[in-house]
């Protein structure tokens, strides 16, 4: 019950965050928050708005006893273009904020300059890891407990979907690694052919494994209840323009 009356206990704070209509606008809609579990984004278009929702979110906190953790708060600035940024206090119960210019979030590396370089050669690090662990323990085995390792394990790359720009080198590097994981866990030949080992597996080679999570996830957007996906569906930014491209040819039902 930890997890109902949790959100119970903070639905009167966004409540308090909608009424004010203070944030960031997608066509008609206002959106200055996103909350999931115990971990809540706000977002504003100025600094002077963003103080406002923080401050709304420290009375509230101290009225009901709650603790903020100042030290895993953090201020990210959205840049446009090459401009300077000047950078003003921003703080939390008397507390000034830290500003990155990255931060993880539900398992997603946001930048500033909203790039997915750096969550891409996350996914590239931490898919090399697991395939020699893998290859390593389970060596002795069969090809197809293999296989179904590989499956298990290295074709569940999170979030994958939402990556739009990045550089054609940071995309190769990971689907070299995601290649080289199958080469390795089979003790096949450094330079076999991926798609020759890919269709003899039946698994999926790295392009079709992430257009399938993208139209997983269109279909997912267009049946979603949700207020805020709407509105981003009604405006052509580079994530929808990227699996538009990707994606001319599927149609979904």
């Amino acid at each position: 019950m930890s997890p109902v009356l949790f959100i119970i206990y903070m639905d009167e704070l966004n409540t308090l965050l909608n009424d004010t209509k203070i944030g960031c606008h997608i066509a008609a809609t206002c959106i200055n928050h996103i909350a999931y579990a115990d971990d809540m984004v706000l977002l504003a278009p100025t600094v002077s708005a963003l103080r406002r929702l923080l401050d709304l979110c420290g009375t509230y906190a101290a009225t009901h006893g709650l603790t903020y953790n100042v030290k895993k708060t953090k201020v990210m600035y959205f840049r446009k273009g090459k401009r300077p940024v000047t950078t003003l206090p921003i703080q939390l119960n008397g507390q000034d904020l830290e500003y990155v210019d990255s931060f993880k979030y539900l398992g997603h590396i946001v930048t500033s300059n909203l790039t997915d370089g750096m969550d891409l050669d996350r996914h590239r690090r931490a898919l090399s890891v697991r395939s020699n662990m893998l290859a390593r323990r389970f060596a002795r085995c069969s090809d197809y407990v293999k296989m179904l390792l590989f499956k298990t394990y290295c074709t569940t790359i999170y979030t994958c979907e939402l990556w739009c720009k990045y550089t054609k080198a940071e995309y190769s590097a990971l689907r070299v690694e995601y290649n080289n994981a199958l080469r390795i866990m089979l003790r096949l030949p450094k330079f076999c052919s991926a798609s020759e080992m890919f269709t003899e597996t039946r698994l999926p080679g790295f392009a079709a494994l992430k257009r399938q999570r993208v139209a997983n996830t269109r279909e997912r957007f267009y049946n979603s209840q949700d207020k805020i996906v709407p509105a981003l569906l009604q405006i052509n930014g580079p994530l929808i323009e990227h699996r538009m491209k990707l994606h001319s040819d599927i149609i979904i039902f």
